[in-house]
């Protein structure tokens, strides 16, 4: 049996939910709901065995004009699940809570292994580096069987355009210019969507004894900047190179991201992911062949924030 708790907000659709699973009563439920109901949160928790903690406010860009609302669900949330798990850890077996990369802030080391320094660079960041601290807190006092998951930046079919990747390629699709932030020399290290859910499924399944309390990234250990991925976006599109245009950076921008995957590989015994170019022609192909699917949000595919100055612009 599968439980579903979502609140569905603007970046939540009950259609990235196969029909086939949804439509199975027995082994499938969704609840919609927030994180932060103390009260739904611990009858359904009461009924599982593994609980994936998955439920955050993500966008980075977003973060910096709503700011409270990422922490109210990103750390009191979390706080809420945790406390589920401690109340009821006698049939849960696992806690398996999914961090960011982003708790790392720009790169100090190549790679950037688990021990690497916690430098929060935005307000999203902060509140998923306060959510961490948090799991890794009630390892540590009452001793629940969680593992800290923290992927680098993800991409594949069904992400909000919002992000990066499927905001260039629908752009392209349309021949509207890519927008970048900065001069697009910031770099990220990408793993396919599907490669995440492989490392997330052998966190699962490993020994709990070698896993719990653990925190551990899930990426590729190769890094691409902004501009490269825009240009390789437009090369595999047959569109024009300069299909683009640059905004002002960021603030809070994190300018290099690459993972380190020793640990993941000792503990999950996973692979190597995908080659990125590979992944990135598949997701294309997503978007060109499901219109549908995105033309009816694309109104959100870029955020208005207020700058340092006090100025409005649309990332």
């Amino acid at each position: 049996m599968i439980i579903v708790l979502d609140t569905l907000t603007y970046a939540g659709r009950l259609r990235n939910i196969p029909r086939r699973i949804h439509q199975d009563s027995i082994r499938f439920e969704f609840y919609l709901g927030s994180v932060t109901s103390i009260e739904m949160v611990n009858s359904l928790v009461q009924r599982s065995d593994v609980v994936v903690h998955f439920a955050a406010e993500t966008h980075v860009t977003r973060s910096i004009l709503e700011s409270r609302k990422f922490f109210e669900t990103d750390i009191l949330g979390t706080h809420t699940v945790a406390n589920a798990v401690l109340k009821f850890m006698d049939s849960v077996e696992r806690f398996i809570h999914i961090s960011t990369s982003e708790v790392y802030g720009t790169a100090l080391t190549e790679p950037m292994d688990e021990e690497h320094p916690l430098n929060p660079c935005s307000p999203y960041a902060s509140a998923k580096c306060g959510a961490d601290r948090l799991v890794h807190s009630y390892v540590r006092t009452y001793g629940i069987p969680a593992v800290i998951l923290r992927p680098f930046n993800q991409y594949g079919p069904h992400q909000h355009l919002e992000k990066v990747i499927p905001r260039f390629i629908t752009s392209a699709i349309n021949n509207e210019p890519l927008t970048i932030h900065g001069d697009g020399s910031a770099r990220r290290d990408w793993l396919h969507v599907e490669d995440t859910c492989r490392r997330i499924e052998a966190a699962i399944e490993a020994p709990l004894a070698l896993v719990q309390g653990e925190a551990i990234n899930l990426g590729s250990g190769e890094a691409v900047s902004i501009m490269d991925t825009a240009r390789m976006i437009l090369k595999e599109m047959g569109k024009p190179e300069d299909l683009f245009v640059h905004l002002s950076d960021r603030p809070g921008q994190v300018h290099y991201h690459i993972s380190s995957t020793d640990k993941a590989q000792r503990l999950l015994g996973t692979s190597a992911g995908r080659p990125f170019l590979e992944g990135l022609r598949q997701t294309i192909d997503w978007y060109v062949g499901n219109r549908d699917w995105w033309s009816e949000i694309e109104w959100m595919k870029h955020v208005r924030i207020l700058t340092k100055t006090g100025h409005q612009e649309l990332h």
